[in-house]
């Protein structure tokens, strides 16, 4: 009978699978599965790797064959890291990427110069998934407060499981809406990674992504503007004099995005790159008056 692998073999086979796979993250994804499929940690895989795992090894394996096939790691994890925390991912959600802490960064940047810390405020996360954004952001402003908008009730039910894992439930409201149609309370501040992709882009995506993520969370229509168009028609009646506009964008879409908002009464303020050297996050702001 031959002798059961060791940890070192079967990590060494998996990132071997996964390389030949196509999967050009192969040795971090390999690693990730294993430590949550066998309950290791990052120091067990040098130290005990000439050990064998002492949980069985086929639910590892079965992960391998999903992520040999194009299911992206985190989802088949169930929880992705963002920010400060961990959020569990769903179907009807999509996975928050480093991108969005752009966003989130500028968002921190700009709502610390109005309100500090310690003033209480009101803003909506539109489009919400997992509740990354707004989660991220209650956690820095301990009084702040947030509507969380989503049109799909599963998303709501992830993002508010997320908000109570990182003890902000309280300061934040889900609700059932198309953008800001629902919304009846004045707002400081509107936060927002909508669907912006172009509706024939999206079979193109990597098929992790076009498989994978909800189709609603991504398709921004035929010019991807679709949902820019919709937060400025309602920009100017929901949000306070000097309130703000921050909106995740894609590659390019600037100008476009820029001409839509003022359009609507905004004046742009201010854009943040993200790492990859591209214009992602843009703030506007109502007039005063």
């Amino acid at each position: 009978m031959p002798e059961a692998p060791t940890i070192g073999e079967l990590l060494a086979q998996a990132r071997a699978q996964l390389a030949a796979a196509g999967i050009d993250s192969a040795a971090a994804d390999a690693r990730l599965l294993m430590m949550d499929s066998l309950g290791l940690t990052s120091a067990d895989l040098h130290l005990r790797s000439g050990q064998c795992p002492s949980r069985p090894v086929e639910p590892f394996r079965e992960r391998l064959l999903r992520r040999m096939s194009g299911e992206p790691v985190h989802r088949i994890l169930g929880h992705r890291p963002f920010y400060a925390h961990d959020f569990a991912l769903s179907a009807d959600t999509l996975e928050p990427r480093p991108d969005t802490e752009t966003l989130v960064d500028l968002a921190i940047e700009t709502l610390s110069a109005r309100f500090g810390r310690a003033t209480p405020f009101l803003f909506a996360d539109i489009g919400t998934g997992t509740g990354a954004i707004a989660v991220s952001l209650l956690a820095e402003f301990p009084q702040a407060r947030c509507i969380a908008v989503d049109i799909a009730q599963g998303a709501l039910d992830t993002a508010m499981r997320n908000a109570r894992d990182a003890g902000v439930s309280a300061r934040i409201r889900p609700l059932v809406s198309n953008y800001l149609s629902s919304i009846s309370d004045p707002l400081d501040a509107v936060v927002s990674n909508p669907p912006y992709i172009p509706s024939n882009e999206i079979d193109g995506l990597d098929i992790g992504v076009r498989r994978h993520d909800p189709r609603r969370a991504l398709d921004g229509g035929a010019d991807g503007l679709d949902a820019y168009r919709a937060l400025a028609s309602g920009a100017a009646d929901i949000l306070r004099p000097a309130g703000d506009m921050l909106l995740e964008i894609g590659a390019g879409q600037g100008p476009d995005v820029r001409s839509l908002m003022e359009q609507a009464g905004l004046a742009f303020v201010a854009s943040k790159m993200d790492l990859g050297g591209h214009e992602r996050a843009l703030l506007f702001r109502r007039g005063a008056g």
